[in-house]
């Protein structure tokens, strides 16, 4: 699931990035009544294609994390998410170092 987050991140980030005042124009119509009285200032879309390329850069390095991981990571993570075979799996490895 987290992956999946940090991939759907990436991906809006990415298209921030690349057409920064198409989402700048999405994002005026979804905020006000009458979007085309609203004109962004000049620094609008240098600042949303920043903050795409901070979201893609977020989201790679989620997702390298993610895939490089070691299975004890992957084992807390799980049971923290409250996947039962994970949290039998991390208490038959406790019982074992026991």
């Amino acid at each position: 699931m987290k992956a999946f987050l940090l991939l759907v991140a990436g991906i809006v980030g990415l298209i921030e990035a690349v057409v920064p005042r198409a989402v700048v124009r999405a994002w005026t119509r979804v905020a006000y009544r009458n979007a085309g009285d609203a004109e962004p200032r000049e620094w609008v879309h240098r600042v949303a294609r920043a903050e795409g390329a901070v979201l893609v850069f977020v989201a790679l390095v989620g997702l390298f994390r993610a895939a490089t991981s070691t299975d004890g990571d992957r084992a807390a993570d799980a049971t923290l998410a409250g996947d039962g075979a994970a949290k039998e799996g991390a208490a038959e490895g406790v019982a074992g170092a026991a």
